[in-house]
């Protein structure tokens, strides 16, 4: 059976017991396994101490309790909120970005019928025009998600002419969110940041930009975060959507990720089906990976 996260602190704070020094060696071993990385674990573990130290008697209820007052604090300094913000009569744009394999073009078709469960009208820019099997595969997506999708007129159509054709028909259909796919992979990495340059310029023409979010594979750690290094460097990222945090092997990530870029996490991916996408909220995820 995989290590889970929550399984682990289970075991650790299980009893409600006098906590013992081998306590506090297997819950920073335990954070580490998890992706929280050196640095954040060493605060993490500083911080729970210095609340512990304070109290004549800890069991592991307490620290349990203490533990998750520190955790909660370090994510409460990140805004999770989803930007989807617009003028009258414009809609709001999302656009997302990342590396090829990190399950960007599935994110956007659960990300697509996330909001249009909560009564908006969507409409799907399939701007990846670099592989043609990308804008299949995100008509599939976009038709299991309910929504309107702009494909490309020809193959190889220049991206940012499909994002200003998609905002064109959103204004004029009355779409209140566009979420344009982008590529994640050209020849070069100038020139992927480039076509992302250009495509920004262009929708700003009409509309300005609600969000650019940031997808990234949770099981990957910082090896995604060194691939996606390019992007959060130039394509003014204002939100991370971690995939594939099934379970919790790699809650700490959630952590990690946040400090080392500065950027908020606001979505994140527990599954493979279209409704298995949700909304990042701090107390939930931390209560979830202590009970």
């Amino acid at each position: 059976m995989a290590w889970s996260l929550s399984k682990a602190f289970t075991n650790l704070f299980a009893g409600a017991r006098q906590v013992e020094p081998e306590d506090w060696e297997n819950l920073e071993d335990t954070l580490l396994q998890a992706d929280f990385g050196p640095r954040v674990t060493d605060e993490v573990i500083g911080a729970v101490h210095a609340v512990a130290d304070v109290s004549a008697t800890l069991d592991t209820d307490d620290l349990r309790r203490i533990l998750g007052e520190v955790l909660e604090e370090r994510l409460a300094a990140f805004d999770p909120t989803l930007s989807l913000a617009s003028e009258p009569g414009k809609p709001a744009v999302v656009l997302v970005v990342g590396v090829n394999g990190v399950g960007k073009t599935t994110t956007i078709g659960k990300l697509a019928k996330f909001i249009a469960t909560r009564g908006k009208r969507v409409l799907v820019g399939a701007a990846d025009t670099f592989r043609a099997a990308a804008v299949e595969q995100l008509a599939t997506w976009a038709e299991r998600a309910g929504v309107d999708i702009v494909k490309p007129q020809q193959d190889g159509q220049d991206p940012a002419a499909v994002a200003f054709q998609t905002v064109e028909r959103a204004v004029a259909d009355g779409h209140e969110i566009v979420i344009i796919d982008t590529a994640g992979r050209l020849h070069n990495k100038s020139g992927l940041m480039d076509e992302l340059a250009k495509i920004k310029r262009v929708v700003e023409k009409n509309v300005p930009i609600s969000e650019v979010l940031l997808v990234l594979d949770a099981t990957t750690g910082q090896n995604g975060l060194n691939q996606a290094e390019a992007f959060l460097e130039q394509a003014g990222v204002t939100g991370l959507v971690l995939t594939k945090l099934d379970g919790s092997a790699r809650g700490g990530f959630v952590f990690a990720v946040q400090e080392l870029t500065g950027i908020p996490v606001k979505l994140v991916g527990q599954g493979e089906g279209i409704d298995d996408l949700t909304g990042f909220t701090p107390h939930v995820f931390v209560r979830q990976l202590l009970e």
